[in-house]
């Protein structure tokens, strides 16, 4: 999947004027406020309103049940006063089966979300992201409420169920860490427009930017000292 062209605007100002490929896993990395969240919400047809999006697509993958999303926080993500099973749109057969595949006991569809662990509900909504069979999966931070051994389950999850289903994988992140764990590609976003693209090991071995070089740094030292 190309974007030809992606852009975002506020009245008369160009906030997103990007394009990218995703071949089989991308990151798009940036800090904060660097455009990845809105690019984000532009595929998803969710731009805040005020704003107009503009994608030029060299696919068919403008049918949104082809992309499905995984959220940050699980635990906002879901009703905590309906239990998981009646949080699906599909029969019990498939609900159990879903949950077969990321490693879920079908006992706990019965649970209310709050009884279960942030782990756990993570695995709930890749779950439901899978229900719709997409071809594009959209991963906003999945990890960051997560500890880091349990982020590592998650991410190895996330690349298995890619081989197995054969999706693509749209990684918006500013932890380059995780990244290197999951997506095969990097796109680098600054205030709306790419500094650098390219496969991951080269990108990290090899950076070209200024501000690429800034976040690998930062991202690596951060890493370090958190353990």
């Amino acid at each position: 999947m190309k974007i030809n062209k992606l852009q975002i605007k506020l009245k008369d100002k160009m906030l997103v004027d990007i394009s990218f490929k995703i071949n089989k896993s991308l990151a798009l990395v940036g800090q904060s406020g660097s455009g990845k969240s809105l690019t984000l919400k532009a595929l998803l047809g969710m731009l805040p309103q005020g704003m107009s999006g503009d994608i030029d697509y060299d696919t068919t993958l403008e049918d949104k049940e082809a992309i499905s999303f995984v959220p940050q926080n699980p635990f906002t993500a879901l009703s905590p006063l309906t239990k998981i099973n009646k949080q699906f749109f599909i029969s019990q057969t498939k609900q159990k089966e879903l949950f077969a595949q990321v490693g879920l006991s079908d006992k706990l569809l019965e649970r209310f979300p709050p009884e279960l662990s942030g782990g756990q509900l993570q695995r709930v909504v890749i779950a439901m992201a899978l229900e719709s069979n997409p071809k594009l999966l959209l991963l906003d931070e999945p990890t960051t409420a997560l500890d880091p051994q349990t982020r590592g389950v998650i991410l190895k999850l996330l690349d298995d169920l890619r081989k197995k289903f054969n999706f693509k994988i749209m990684f918006v992140t500013h932890d380059i860490g995780s990244a290197k764990s999951l997506c095969e590609d990097i796109c680098i976003i600054k205030d709306g427009r790419v500094v650098e693209n390219g496969k991951m090991s080269d990108v990290l071995e090899r950076p070209q930017n200024k501000y690429t070089k800034m976040l690998i740094e930062a991202n690596f030292m951060n890493r370090k000292f958190r353990q």
